[in-house]
């Protein structure tokens, strides 16, 4: 542009030297006309730099306008991404505030397992431990299967452990019963005794007497059996095993 204006400049130049100085031109022109071609000619240059520089501003304005455009484009690609990572970033929390809720739950509900459970067991409560209660229960399904020897070692096993629980009684009884079920009548009557002496006031106790009294009936030893079951009929007069001493006192007369 500024070379165009150079020779537009030029040109007025050469146009004005020439209608003013040149004695070969001196009769086309006169002062008056030639002022006037030099004014008009610079007017038209005037007007032409002035349209030049107006197309430069708006060559300028929409070059700015583009560029902020391409900004503003540029911004929204930004943002677009940002929402899709805010969106996954999202997703994630969600999945790992609903896998730690289930976490919670699972651990909650495992502790809970591992907590005392309180067992009310022939009208006496304790608390018993998940071991204790496994331990006790596995024990008794070896026993109810008929596995008498296998249901004697975990009786015993538990007897052993768990020398203070609310199961005892049962599992002693239960033990006794293993052993006269294999004719081991020695310890049978020692584990009845000893369920007895700990245990009095359980409901197994008149029954265990009466066992005591069946395992010397087994070993012929009416004399022994004969003393266990009238102790049964004195000591627990109103329980069921008492009539069935009162029975079998009458067939070993």
């Amino acid at each position: 542009m500024k070379r165009f204006f150079l020779i537009l400049t030029t040109a007025v130049t050469f146009v004005s030297a020439g209608a003013l100085m040149s004695p070969a031109h001196a009769g086309l022109f006169d002062d008056d006309e030639a002022r006037k071609a030099i004014s008009d000619l610079n007017a038209k240059l005037t007007a032409v730099s002035s349209k030049l520089d107006e197309q430069s501003d708006k060559k300028a304005d929409k070059t700015a306008v583009l560029d902020q455009l391409n900004q503003l484009d540029s911004l929204r690609q930004e943002i677009a991404r940002l929402r899709g990572q805010l969106e996954v970033l999202g997703n994630s929390v969600d999945e790992m505030q609903r896998r730690q809720k289930e976490f919670y739950v699972d651990l909650d509900n495992r502790l809970r397992k591992l907590e005392p459970q309180k067992v009310v067991l022939d009208g006496k409560e304790a608390q018993v431990d998940q071991n204790e209660q496994k331990s006790y229960e596995t024990a008794l399904a070896v026993f109810q299967s008929g596995d008498y020897a296998g249901a004697a070692s975990s009786l015993n096993t538990f007897a052993q452990i768990y020398p203070h629980s609310i199961y005892l009684p049962v599992a002693q009884y239960s033990l006794g019963i293993a052993y006269y079920a294999q004719k081991d009548y020695k310890n049978a009557v020692a584990t009845f005794q000893s369920l007895l002496k700990a245990f009095p006031d359980s409901p197994k106790a008149p029954d265990a007497m009466l066992n005591i009294a069946s395992c010397y009936s087994e070993q012929k030893e009416k004399v022994q059996a004969k003393k266990w079951l009238q102790n049964v009929r004195t000591v627990y007069p109103d329980s069921a095993a008492a009539k069935t001493a009162a029975d079998r006192l009458n067939s070993l007369k």
